[in-house]
């Protein structure tokens, strides 16, 4: 991963209305709200070290700002903020199709990024890159069409209209379903983050690669209810809502527990 650490304030804030991006702005920053609910003390103290005093929140989307950039220094990352898999019912063969997969990945990359942080040999700007980049694409996870399929690009080239306004079923799922609740994201966080111990537990069980076939499943029941060319608007919103929802904090207490474990 290059060191181009320089650059990375003013990107941070450089404008992001033409691009379409996995939760949008406040998803992103509602799981990274909820992940710093759940950090170990050990995690917190690591993160700070490695992060300073801002709030996961306030990188979250860093990921997503250098997608403006021009220079072609982050284009190897695009790759990174998904994982595309035919459709499947069965996690073994999931499994299979998802570990013989060339190249890189959101998949890949969860481990790589990780990796990268616990190498006493990675440099201070090059963690702290790494760590941004880890938020990130653990909040993609969560995003369902983030493990849906290449043929249409996770559902870019799905049309569909939102409440009368042309768009694709993608940005529907990135950031149309969560801003039409016209929450801040710490709003957000707090009303959704309300589980006991034992159910964040319950949520925070398995392997990174049945987080995956958790959104892959979901990704493939949003697939069958979403034609090309449907008309969405409020019966959308409440059939799919409680679904957002879940997803946002499934991502953010799983996004926690990765955390916790690596450090």
């Amino acid at each position: 991963m290059k060191s181009i650490y320089s650059k990375m304030l003013i990107l941070a804030f450089m404008a992001t209305s033409l691009y379409s991006y996995a939760w949008g702005l406040t998803g992103h920053r509602i799981i990274a709200e909820i992940a710093e609910n759940h950090l170990s003390g050990k995690a917190r103290k690591e993160i700070k070290k490695i992060m300073g005093r801002e709030r996961l929140a306030y990188w979250a989307n860093w990921p997503d700002f250098i997608k403006s950039d021009t220079t072609g220094a982050w284009k190897q990352a695009s790759a990174w903020h998904y994982v595309n898999i035919d459709p499947q019912t069965d996690f073994k063969i999931f499994g299979q199709k998802l570990k013989g997969q060339a190249g890189p990945s959101l998949y890949t990359q969860v481990n790589v990024l990780s990796s990268q942080i616990k190498d006493e040999k990675t440099s201070e700007k090059d963690r702290k890159i790494a760590l941004i980049f880890l938020i990130h694409i653990m909040g993609d996870l969560a995003q369902p069409l983030h493990v849906g399929r290449a043929e249409d690009l996770g559902g870019n080239k799905i049309n569909v209209t939102y409440f009368g306004d042309k768009t694709n079923l993608h940005s529907v799922w990135d950031g149309k379903l969560v801003d039409s609740q016209k929450y801040s994201y710490t709003e957000y966080a707090a009303l959704l983050d309300i589980k006991s111990d034992e159910e964040v537990k319950e949520i925070q069980k398995g392997a990174l690669e049945d987080w995956l076939y958790d959104s892959h499943k979901i990704a493939n029941t949003i697939y069958a209810q979403t034609p090309n060319d449907a008309k969405l608007s409020y019966d959308y919103q409440y059939k799919f809502n409680n679904t957002m929802e879940r997803q946002l904090l499934y991502g953010g207490l799983r996004l926690a527990k990765w955390l916790n474990d690596l450090f």
